[in-house]
């Protein structure tokens, strides 16, 4: 194991300034822990810096510097050396030198994330002080170019993490249950050309997402950055997919849906986050979708791209605060649904979009819709609430239009939130006759009917306001 090269900032020569043998001299440290996000077993942490600093007017010199355990998990690199011992290192007055942490667990036969410590002892003059060291290991599951050719169940012992791909072959099913996590390497996907039935709960979601674990920024996990893995994708041969409960992000692609031509139920995705991909976070074409209390956030393209298809969207939430480049397209974009469309392209053989979208909220940066007129179409939105300017017709029905409805979402500070707040204009402005029996509880499993005062729903996907962080 290669640790980066310390900087040269320390020297073991003799100094010109003379060396304090005072103990009232010693070492202040940029932090009295060096703490490790949790990393998978059999890969070493990322490396950590700690600065050790002089304070007095006088050089001192560093008798020792050791871990405690002989045995310990723990590495150091000192002035571009690694070891776990180091003897009479010079600090010029008022200078610092920096110090580069790793640590490498081993597998162990539990489950659970466990902890691993050390002690980084610094001598001088005479004077013992101490930094402490810790890091959590986490046991997985490892999935290299898997194929699953029988029908396959997941489940929630250990993370399954995905190295290259994950397949599901024809007339196979893969189960995954409630709390599973799956991390993907980079540019690792999950192929299904069988079915797919990733049931997740309330309070115990599936989570689909990179396999960096550690801080891009401080107190800011990596999985806010998108691409880390390229997402899901469905073929054509594949139908009676079920996506409940999951949270899915930081893709390429997102959740792709390809052409089938065919009327049989495609996807049916319920209660659910798919957020923060580098190109649209939903694409389906030619397909038949139903997506029920769905939260889909965050694209660098469309967050969600419908091409012809059968599609009903109720109690969803189609939000864009996209971070890592200008957004290319509209929030929702619905091709092949206008007879324009079909005038445009008349060797597609495929019928016109038959879609709709009952109770949902389509509000973020860039325009909303990519088409503002949907007259002689089968495309029709009933109590929506939309960005855009605009007025009811025969295709827009009890919408609310240049409606912001509150989120809690705060793009500067990296927090991404879709809960509505306590004084949004959407709290019960839904239809109730939307709300069937598989939309009746949201993804938090609270109850559409019985959280607002007048039994009306709110719009989006999540049924209860929040308050704001701070609050």
């Amino acid at each position: 194991m290669t640790i980066i090269g310390g900087i040269g900032l320390i020297t073991t020569s003799c100094i010109s300034d003379s060396i304090s043998t005072s103990p009232s001299d010693i070492l202040t440290f940029s932090r009295d822990t060096v703490n490790f996000d949790t990393v998978f077993t059999d890969l070493g942490t990322p490396t950590a810096r700690l600065v050790v600093s002089n304070r007095a007017k006088k050089g001192i010199k560093i008798t020792s510097i050791r871990l405690k355990n002989p045995d310990s998990n723990f590495q150091i690199n000192v002035d571009g050396m690694s070891g776990k011992t180091f003897h009479d290192v010079e600090i010029w007055r008022e200078d610092s030198i920096f110090l580069f942490i790793e640590c490498f667990i081993p597998e162990t036969q539990g489950n659970e994330p466990y902890r691993v410590e050390d002690e980084l002892e610094f001598v001088t003059n005479g004077v013992t002080q101490t930094v402490l060291l810790e890091a959590y290991g986490q046991n997985v599951t490892r999935l290299r170019k898997a194929r699953i050719t029988t029908d396959t169940r997941l489940t929630a012992e250990r993370p399954y993490v995905v190295f290259d791909s994950l397949v599901v072959d024809k007339g196979a099913t893969l189960s995954i249950d409630p709390d599973v996590r799956l991390l993907f390497h980079d540019g690792a996907e999950l192929i299904v050309h069988g079915s797919l039935d990733a049931s997740g709960e309330p309070g115990k979601l599936i989570q689909m997402r990179g396999d960096r674990l550690d801080n891009v920024l401080p107190n800011v996990g990596y999985d806010i950055l998108a691409g880390q893995w390229d997402g899901i994708r469905i073929s054509p041969e594949s139908f009676g997919n079920k996506i409940d409960y999951v949270d899915m992000r930081s893709t390429k692609n997102g959740l792709r849906v390809d052409s089938c031509s065919d009327p049989r139920l495609k996807l049916t995705i319920r209660n659910s986050w798919l957020h923060n991909s580098q190109g649209h976070a939903f694409e389906s074409r030619y397909a038949n979708i139903e997506a029920i209390g769905v939260c889909f956030s965050e694209a660098a393209d469309a967050v969600v791209s419908l091409t012809g298809g059968s599609n009903r969207f109720i109690q969803c939430t189609i939000a864009n605060n996209y971070l890592f480049s200008a957004i290319t397209e509209p929030l929702l974009c619905l091709h092949h649904s206008l007879p324009k469309h079909a005038e445009e392209n008349p060797d597609n053989p495929n019928p016109l979009m038959d879609a709709s979208f009952e109770n949902c909220i389509i509000y973020g940066l860039a325009k909303d819709l990519n088409e503002g007129d949907f007259t002689d179409s089968n495309v029709y939105f009933r109590n929506v609430s939309l960005k855009s300017e605009g007025n009811d017709d025969d295709h827009f029905i009890s919408c609310m239009w240049e409606c912001d409805p509150l989120f809690l979402t705060d793009r500067p500070r990296y927090y991404f939130n879709y809960h509505v707040q306590p004084d949004s204009p959407v709290i019960g402005m839904g239809n109730p006759q939307f709300v069937t029996q598989p939309a009746l509880i949201d993804i938090d499993g609270n109850d559409r009917l019985t959280v607002t005062s007048t039994g009306a729903p709110t719009l989006g996907a999540y049924a209860k306001p929040e308050s704001t962080e701070e609050e």
